[in-house]
């Protein structure tokens, strides 16, 4: 799919994002709903009981949330085998090397610093949803 083109229905490539943030989530569903069908989640734990019943193409996933926070559920993701294919992008507003370590230690598909301007962010989902 070819970055701004708009899809329909069926054939939009299914954006779980998930963050505790709800202007972020705003924000991430005004940048996607054109060209992916997107669901928005504010928990870890939400998000790990979604995934039990649907299966997303691709997660953006907060690293920082209370609770069940975004290491906690990639580690999820990637123990089951029904989820662990799944392409996931971390975001945070984090920019310390000992979080970004952390992040890229769970091996995620990418690592987005928020904000995330929107090009840069659908060339990275591009880069990896073909």
């Amino acid at each position: 799919m070819a970055v701004g083109r708009q899809e329909t229905g069926a054939d939009r490539k299914h954006i779980l994002i998930v963050d505790d943030d709800p202007t972020e989530l705003k924000t991430l569903r005004y940048y996607l709903q054109e060209s992916y069908k997107v669901t928005l989640i504010s928990s870890g734990r939400t998000a790990v009981d979604f995934l039990t019943k649907y299966t997303p193409d691709l997660i953006l996933l907060d690293y920082l949330m209370p609770v069940h926070n975004g290491a906690a559920v990639l580690k999820d993701i990637q123990s089951r085998v029904e989820t662990k294919n799944i392409p996931v992008f971390f975001l945070t507003g984090q920019t310390d090397a000992d979080t970004i370590s952390e992040c890229l230690a769970l091996h995620p598909a990418g690592y987005l610093v928020k904000p995330v301007a929107k090009a840069a962010l659908l060339a990275k989902m591009e880069e990896v949803l073909g």
